[in-house]
């Protein structure tokens, strides 16, 4: 039995129907590029580049390809599988996911889960956001000007949309976003959320060592620096926008797992969001501690969903660590208290509830 078969009869036995009745399809896997103005002060080489993941319900039959992560025969995560250009399923309208990575991380480091969504139906389109991403240098600029991912999503969306051959695939009247940790922040700015900077920052002056205020292991920025660079020259133009409008036209619901930088959102606007929102998250996360990140969202948006998992951490949403990367004490494998599965299982339930609930059967 295919995992996502797995998720499917976990989701019936919740009453979840639509979900239960999905189908288990292979997953196409299709790779675009784009270009997005801010892309280019966030970026090391200074390139408006954006890079594109778009996965899919392929035909019956594609040949799928691991898409682990690490040596060949020696993975350090599991992500899943995928086949390269693969044919649709059908031709029928499927709804559309946006997706959105975490600080320094990658679209592929997330395939767990954004590949069951396109095993049950969904078109899912993810970028790497430039200058935050673990392909890329990452810079300063793309450490701080977190308000400027949600272009990426848009740009993306945009691209994809004026594909022929994905395009016709594609239902725009159902669209959702998603996302990890700054990924959380940027779906929830994509659905209506407005960033105030001063806020994010009168907040970790009072709570410094808070983990969305302290510097990341992904790269180590304190808030001198962080403060200099914004007032920069270069900078300061574009941080003039950061509490303009990001939200995504359509969207219809937002998912958000371990959501960081919530301090960043003017609380007003949390409670003005008019859309679905559903969050997981770890209680025994210390980068984006429930209690100042997700568990505020939760308390000001109208009606969010919040489930809250005991013992799990924040790098528990990443792809699941293999054997070779605990014995090797790779970094986020090293402090996991709980094992990965159950966590993933109890997000995409969570996701597809949401999704199914607000946008029908895919």
């Amino acid at each position: 039995m295919r995992i996502s078969t797995l998720f499917a009869v976990a989701l019936g036995a919740l009453g979840v129907a639509t979900a239960a009745a999905a189908a288990d399809y292979p997953v196409g896997e299709r790779h675009l590029e784009t270009t997005n103005p801010t892309a280019a002060l966030r970026d090391a080489d200074h390139k408006a580049t954006v890079r594109i993941t778009v996965w899919y319900p392929a035909a019956e039959g594609a040949d799928e390809k691991s898409l682990d992560l690490g040596p060949p025969g020696q993975p350090m995560f599991y992500v899943g599988s995928a086949a390269p250009d693969a044919a649709f399923a059908d031709t029928r309208r499927r709804p559309v996911i946006l997706f959105s990575h975490g600080f320094g991380g990658t679209a592929r480091m997330m395939g767990w889960f954004t590949t069951v969504l396109a095993q049950q139906g969904y078109v899912v389109i993810a970028v790497d956001h430039p200058g935050n991403n673990g392909l890329d240098k990452m810079t300063v600029p793309g450490a701080i000007m977190f308000w400027d991912r949600p272009g990426d999503l848009q740009a993306a969306l945009d691209k994809v949309a004026a594909d022929p051959a994905i395009a016709a695939h594609m239902d725009l009247r159902r669209l959702g976003v998603a996302g990890f940790s700054a990924g959380g922040f940027t779906a929830l700015a994509a659905g209506g959320a407005q960033v105030d900077l001063q806020h994010f920052q009168d907040f970790c002056k009072a709570h410094p060592d808070d983990g969305v205020c302290a510097p990341q292991k992904e790269l180590a920025v304190p808030q001198d620096q962080a403060q200099a660079a914004l007032t920069s020259p270069e900078l300061a133009p574009e941080v003039a926008h950061a509490g303009g409008d990001h939200s995504i036209r359509g969207v219809r619901a937002v998912f958000a797992m371990a959501p960081a930088i919530v301090q960043a959102f003017d609380p007003a606007s949390l409670r003005a969001m008019n859309v679905p929102v559903s969050i997981v998250l770890g209680e025994a996360d210390p980068v984006a501690p429930p209690h100042t990140n997700g568990g505020v969202a939760a308390r000001l948006i109208p009606q969010a969903q919040l489930k809250a998992l005991p013992g799990v951490g924040h790098y528990d949403f990443l792809s699941t660590c293999t054997p070779n990367a605990m014995q090797r004490q790779v970094e986020l494998c090293r402090n996991l208290q709980v094992p990965q599965g159950p966590t993933h299982v109890a997000a995409l339930q969570q996701a597809l509830i949401l999704f199914g609930r607000t946008m029908g059967p895919p």
